[in-house]
């Protein structure tokens, strides 16, 4: 581990515009919170939050994402340090949110289906403004909005992005997004130990002790969607952690 601070990533997800949040990755499980993701950036910013975490679903899952992307430059007013991630699968759709203001990207599908993207990327960007993004169903690594699985393990793909130069993951259990059983905290610090990258936890925080263990295992950061947006924390009570 370097000696990053922990981070706590509040999470927007967009779909058509609107922040949503799903069960356990599945678009057919889907509650609205809002339609205005300004709003809530400002939300997390007078909360104290530094970094937001916004995913494109519509992109993730081959939709029109145009209503996203005005949404993100919406979000990227409020002044927040942002991340991105959700259907980057090519040069020009990395490029796009990187040129709006983004700090860091996220590449999933891509890293694993098109790994030369990511060779690409930071030779153009830089290791600070990539990271990979691995959502996990029983320890094999999921693609395409999480909808289809591949025959790779966590460990294998963490390793080969570490060896293309990718320093941050963000690492989601797939049964467990959305649901608020806790994160996989387990998986996640195996995944560090083993590859030298920065691993952030995400999927499954529902209360202060979810965001406690976490902390307390030496990972870099969390995410929190669905938990702030249903009370069941409040984010000044995340960042006091």
């Amino acid at each position: 581990m370097t000696d990053n601070p922990f981070t706590i990533f509040p999470a927007i997800d967009l779909r058509a515009g609107q922040i949503v949040r799903l069960a356990q990755g599945d678009p057919e499980r889907q509650t609205i919170y809002g339609d205005d993701p300004r709003t809530q950036a400002e939300i997390f910013k007078a909360a104290g939050a530094e970094w937001v975490h916004v995913i494109n679903l519509s992109g993730a899952f081959n939709e029109d994402a145009a209503a996203n992307l005005k949404a993100l430059e919406s979000i990227l007013a409020v002044g927040l340090k942002v991340e991105f991630g959700g259907g980057i699968r090519d040069e020009e759709t990395l490029r796009i949110p990187l040129e709006m203001g983004v700090e860091r990207v996220f590449l999933g599908t891509a890293a694993i289906k098109t790994p030369e993207l990511v060779d690409w990327a930071i030779a153009t960007y830089g290791a600070e403004c990539i990271a990979g993004d691995i959502g996990a169903r029983d320890g094999m690594v999921m693609v395409q909005g999480w909808q289809e699985s591949t025959p790779l393990t966590v460990q294998k793909v963490g390793q080969r992005l570490y060896g293309q130069g990718v320093r941050w993951c963000v690492l989601t259990d797939v049964k467990r997004d959305g649901v608020g059983t806790g994160v996989d905290v387990s998986s996640a610090v195996e995944l560090q130990a083993q590859t030298g990258l920065q691993v952030v936890g995400s999927g499954g925080v529902s209360t202060l002790d979810d965001v406690r263990r976490v902390k307390d295992a030496g990972l870099a950061g969390v995410i929190i969607g669905r938990a702030l947006y249903e009370g069941k924390l409040t984010l000044e009570e995340a960042l006091k952690i």
